[in-house]
């Protein structure tokens, strides 16, 4: 390859004033370089420091024997490793840069001013794509769970591909068939196509035994998938996306493969009957989406700052397609998942829920026209003494929630620790048998979870006849008045108030084994599911009292017999509002969810009472929500916004090296030789070294990123073949004039060199290096006494120092 020719005596060219383009100009030299880089070397991501590096090459020094082959080409920076965190403040830096190059040329051509108005609205185009993405993705994952779901009960014979509503919807009385096995006459259950009719053993046998084998089948499939496919497809995802959102790298989780992987088995999972839900799940696909369009942007793709803004917004898209929420979903990016949530993310993120939200409505996978999940038209009002009740479900809620954190994160390490890890297969395999034999006798366990949230919504009418709504009607009154009469409960609701007891009971149970297992598995649902029972059964025993009651005062004035007082439909969504609050501890983004997921809005102040209730239980059993836990559990590097640093320790006492540890690997900016650098990154993992003006002043002068050094090293010696081993590095402007004879040229790198570093003083408090941490999303931070380093703090060894003070395992923060 041809090359400029620079050594410590004056070239050719410069002596007779031949002209630098006739040589190799600057631009030609950077798209030879950049272009057979780019080829051998897939690993890099091409980023301009110095809006003039381009455009210029400094020959004054380059005469005087100084070769500088990062001067006049543009500074490569490497990739992050998987499981490091990024530097937030360096990747804004670098897209400002990137933002004034193309504001400062957008004038010079109508190609640059195109360029420039694309990137102002690449933002906007990137989150519509993932909207349209996650709105497409949750609408297949409806329907495709909806209709293997049935298939354990029976099938459609004439379309195979209906599921038990589509089947029946020729039927008038599809809303009664809806929640009941034998469904319509076109909907034949599996004993029935064994031609055995009627309501005996033989018929119970063979449907038992086909709705086992199902939940069997689907289960297998999904792990199967999981282990041999996409590993990273497992669980909620909300922990990792919460990690992620906060700086960390992990390769492969929002992938093509993750994406694909985790839409099919989260229908097969949910289908299997096991107690998951899939509203989690489907944040973590949107984010997959969200990672997926944004590298068609090398503004997001080629930044990982920015990227996160975008995943932000793909949250908010989740929790839309997931409830029908679409202001509850950015509500829930900003209050639980997000850890940079600008203005403009804001705003973004609220279009991107909008648009997948509509793509779900065209859709229409629930095929009633209606956008939310459970819609109820409840009319009638609440009184204040209601309150109490709602309270007291609130408690219940802080109550299951700790009790469910604890349990399943207490699970969840015997399974790390145990050698039931090494068999998650068999454990899912097991689990779904186990569901499935316990959950076909109780009619309440053996429908799919959001079923039966919608059952429990529900508000009896005079015309349901199934045995939740088998009231003992007053007709005559009714049609006198015109109105719904309370009136007292049934056999069918007595039997109802033991089956959902048992239903709360097992659900509140096997989903404590369940959340974790190797298949994506939500935990909205089943917690929602479990506070809906618990509100049911609160709401039905209200109702009762006040109508056997109604002469009492506090109910006299208020409550008319010939009208419904109590409605416990409300009671149970106040339930599940407070059971999942206990366990996420969500507060805002949980109420917002809540009415618009059903369209009671009219009922906001129950749900605040119920949910800010549950978590001041929950907080007083433990600070942490369950997503929360499993990302300390992981020893992810998370820096939670909303843990607050009580401990009166300084920077000395967590900063390294510390007495035992070797001497801290420092770089001086003057006399170290190309060698003894490349030994440095060679024989130290370090992720950045201090440098120093020199090893006996030890004064700070500068970082420099291990990446950054190894790739300019290993540039310098592909495209100059002036540096060799033995040359000097210098890394300020302090370089000789002229080389002396038999020392080979030196090498100049000043641009790798971070000239601002990050330092606190010794004795800083800690609390402050902490705050430093969160709000600026530091990597590394230095430690200096009147200006000379003493030791080096990292994100990990405040979280190391966090665990130890709260007498945790350090070493439980496993990655770097």
């Amino acid at each position: 390859m041809e090359q400029i020719e620079l050594n410590h005596c004056t070239s050719p060219a410069m002596a007779n004033n031949t002209s630098v383009d006739e040589l190799d100009s600057p631009i030609d030299r950077y798209e030879r370089i950049g272009h057979i880089q780019e080829e051998e070397d897939d690993d890099l991501i091409d980023i301009t420091d110095d809006d003039n590096s381009k455009s210029e090459i400094n020959f004054r020094d380059s005469t005087q024997g100084l070769v500088e082959p990062l001067e006049d080409i543009p500074i490569d920076t490497g990739k992050y490793d998987d499981f490091h965190t990024i530097d937030w403040l360096k990747d804004i830096q670098k897209d400002r840069q990137r933002h004034k190059r193309i504001h400062r040329d957008r004038d010079k051509s109508p190609l640059n001013k195109l360029k420039a108005a694309h990137d102002a609205w690449s933002g906007w185009l990137v989150v519509f794509l993932v909207g349209v993405g996650a709105g497409t993705c949750a609408g297949i994952i409806d329907i495709g769970a909806s209709w293997m779901t049935d298939l354990k009960l029976g099938v459609c014979p004439q379309a195979f591909y209906l599921n038990r509503e589509q089947c029946c919807w020729a039927e008038n009385d599809t809303d009664q068939l809806k929640f009941n096995d034998k469904g319509c006459s076109k909907w034949h259950t599996w004993a029935e196509l064994f031609n055995i009719l009627g309501d005996n053993a033989g018929s119970y046998i063979i449907n038992y035994l086909f709705y086992v084998l199902w939940g069997f089948g689907l289960a297998t499939l999904a792990v199967s998938l999981v282990r041999a496919f996409a590993p990273y497809a497992c669980g909620s995802g909300i922990p990792e996306i919460k990690t992620i959102l906060s700086g960390f790298i992990i390769r492969g989780y929002l992938g093509k493969w993750t994406l694909l992987i985790k839409s099919i088995t989260m229908m097969l999972a949910v289908s299997a009957g096991l107690s998951l839900g899939k509203e989690g799940p489907l944040v973590h696909v949107a984010c997959c989406c969200g990672n997926i369009f944004s590298y068609l942007f090398p503004k997001y793709g080629k930044n990982e700052a920015k990227k996160r803004e975008v995943l932000s917004a793909a949250s908010a898209a989740g929790v839309s397609v997931a409830f029908g929420a679409p202001v509850g979903g950015v509500l829930f990016s900003l209050e639980e998942v997000s850890y940079y949530f600008p203005m403009k993310t804001l705003w973004r993120s609220f279009f991107c829920a909008l648009v997948a939200a509509f793509v779900l409505r065209t859709i229409n996978p629930f095929g009633t026209d209606h956008l939310v999940m459970f819609y109820v038209e409840y009319d009638t009002p609440w009184f204040f003494f209601e309150l109490v009740p709602f309270l007291l479900l609130g408690v219940f809620g802080g109550l299951y929630g700790a009790f469910f954190i604890k349990m399943n994160l207490k699970w969840c390490k015997y399974r790390k620790t145990s050698k039931l890890g090494k068999f998650p297969v068999v454990e899912v395999i097991t689990l779904a048998l186990i569901t499935a034999i316990i959950s076909y006798p109780n009619p309440y366990t053996r429908m799919s979870s959001s079923q039966l949230i919608e059952l429990l919504f529900n508000d009896c009418g005079p015309e349901d006849n199934f045995k939740l709504c088998n009231y003992k009607h007053n007709y005559t009154l009714m049609l006198h008045t015109g109105n719904v009469a309370a009136s007292p409960a049934g056999p069918g609701v007595y039997e109802s108030l033991w089956l959902l007891l048992l239903a709360l009971i097992f659900k509140g149970v096997i989903t404590v084994f369940t959340f974790g297992i190797k298949v994506p598995a939500g935990l909205f649902i089943p917690s929602m599911a479990v506070g809906a029972c618990a509100g049911r059964l609160l709401g039905i025993g209200m109702e009762q009292a006040v109508y056997f009651n109604n002469d009492w005062g506090i109910f006299e004035d208020l409550c008319k017999p010939s009208t419904p007082c109590v409605n416990p439909g409300l009671y149970a969504m106040v339930g599940a509002a407070a059971a999942l609050g206990g366990v996420t501890r969500m507060t805002v983004s949980l109420v917002v969810i809540m009415f618009e997921l059903t369209g009671g809005l009219q009922y906001i102040v129950p749900l605040m009472v119920a949910v800010m209730t549950a978590k001041w239980v929950g907080d007083a059993f433990g600070r942490e929500g369950i997503y929360d836990g499993h990302i300390y559990l992981n020893g992810y590097p998370y820096l939670d916004s909303k843990r607050e640093f009580v401990h009166s320790t300084i920077a000395s006492d967590v900063m390294r090296p510390r007495r035992a540890d070797p001497p801290l690997s420092v770089i001086t900016q003057e006399g170290m030789t190309v060698e003894e650098l490349e030994n440095l990154t060679t024989e130290s993992s370090y992720n950045a070294y201090p440098m120093v003006v020199s090893k006996e002043s030890q004064r700070l002068s500068g970082l420099v990123q291990r990446k950054d050094l190894t790739i300019a090293l290993a540039n310098a010696r592909k495209f100059q073949e002036e540096v060799v081993s033995q040359s000097q590095v210098f890394f300020s402007n302090h370089v000789p004039r002229y080389s002396l004879p038999g020392q080979p040229s030196p090498l100049k790198l000043t641009k790798i060199l971070d000239q601002s570093p990050f330092q606190v003083t010794d004795q800083t408090p800690m609390e402050t290096v902490v705050e430093m941490f969160r709000k600026l999303g530091l990597r590394t931070c230095l430690v200096t006494h009147n200006g000379r380093l003493l030791g080096i703090i990292t994100k990990k060894d405040v979280l190391r120092h966090w665990a130890m003070l709260k007498n945790q395992d350090p070493d439980s923060i496993m990655f770097h």
